[in-house]
């Protein structure tokens, strides 16, 4: 009997015992979305005349791109691992292997401070096949530029994004909600925000749709709470509330000045 109920343990969670013998992923492993490497491809060969150039990508599972054959005249286009990102410039560098690669939002100009490579600072969100949720640019020896943005790059990174993200999931509509109406997402909202807000029974009812609502086919994503008049003019205040401290949050992002020393490398720089 033990043998038969550990079987039908095993057949109800098949996803969880096949995930224990999958390989444990690092944040090294931001595996890049197909249509958003190709979005970030197609740019790199416009802006620098790559056409007729051999594309490589040496930054694969168990890949050593140390050891890998790069043909004569190739570029390499990757997401390589951000933690070794500017001891793989340096490789490439040395060798005059050209590339243009991926790199971590926050720290680009770190990783492109070997000489004749630009950081390309396009400020594109992408969401990695591992889950991970990544501010990124990229890093490249084909610019004669220090750093520069990519306008053009950010719009076709952000389209690709958005493809995968319609592909991938339903896409859910945006409503505004009347204040008697409560919802997950709401009380998620204020606990980011630190106000403690709760409903009481009696305070509330539970309802899957406004009748306004099904008049056009439509509901509450993942339900939601009627609330009393009393609870709704508290969750009004509640609201405000939390836009007020989401606008503080924003204010409040320390501003970083220039110095009189750098303020005069400025001005020798702009002679």
């Amino acid at each position: 009997m033990a043998a038969t109920s550990q079987s039908a343990e095993l057949f109800n969670d098949y996803e969880g015992f096949v995930a224990k013998f999958e390989p444990k992923r690092t944040t090294d492993d931001c595996y890049t979305p197909q249509p958003v490497y190709s979005a970030v491809l197609e740019w790199a060969a416009r802006e620098y005349g790559l056409g007729g150039r051999e594309i490589v990508r040496p930054f694969y599972p168990g890949g050593d791109y140390e050891r890998f054959g790069y043909p004569w005249g190739c570029v390499v286009v990757d997401n390589p691992p951000f933690s070794i990102l500017a001891q793989i410039v340096r490789f490439y560098v040395a060798r005059g292997i050209d590339f243009f690669l991926f790199a971590p939002g926050l720290t680009t100009l770190g990783s492109a401070r070997a000489e004749g490579v630009c950081a390309v600072c396009a400020d594109a969100d992408i969401t990695y096949e591992n889950g991970a949720k990544v501010r990124t640019n990229f890093v490249t020896n084909l610019d004669p530029a220090v750093a520069r943005t990519a306008p053009g790059l950010h719009r076709a990174v952000k389209d690709a994004v958005e493809r995968v993200r319609r592909e991938q999931s339903r896409s859910l509509p945006s409503y505004e909600y009347p204040d008697a109406v409560l919802t997950a997402a709401m009380l998620n909202r204020y606990s980011k925000y630190g106000i403690d807000f709760r409903v009481m029974p009696g305070e509330c009812a539970r309802i899957s749709a406004l009748d306004h609502q099904r008049e056009h086919g439509k509901a509450v994503f993942g339900g939601g709470l009627l609330l009393s008049e009393s609870v709704a003019a508290e969750r009004a205040a509640a609201e405000r509330a939390a836009a007020e401290r989401a606008a503080a949050e924003r204010a409040a992002a320390r501003k970083w000045e220039l110095s009189p020393r750098e303020r005069e490398m400025q001005r020798r720089l702009s002679l």
